[in-house]
């Protein structure tokens, strides 16, 4: 009566690799964008460091001048 020749079986042992193959991409592709999205985080440049340092009072603004001086040499930028 519910014999098929096993195809209805076989279809279902199919329907079974590819939910786990999904599941099993679903998460490799979730962890890989999670590790990734970690690496993207944007730098602060050393003149946005400077800056910083400066707006919170970790330097005068004296230092702050003489120390974007250095960068600006060192990196060949004109004032």
């Amino acid at each position: 009566m519910f014999y098929d020749g096993g195809a209805f079986m076989g279809g279902l042992h199919a329907l079974w690799w590819i939910f786990w193959l999904v599941l099993i991409g679903a998460l490799v592709f979730l962890v890989f964008r999670r590790a990734g999205s970690r690496g993207d985080v944007e730098r602060e440049t050393p003149h946005e460091v400077l800056r910083r340092r400066l707006a919170s009072g970790e330097i005068t603004s004296k230092e702050y001048e003489e120390r974007k001086a250095l960068l600006d040499r060192d990196s060949g930028v004109r004032p």
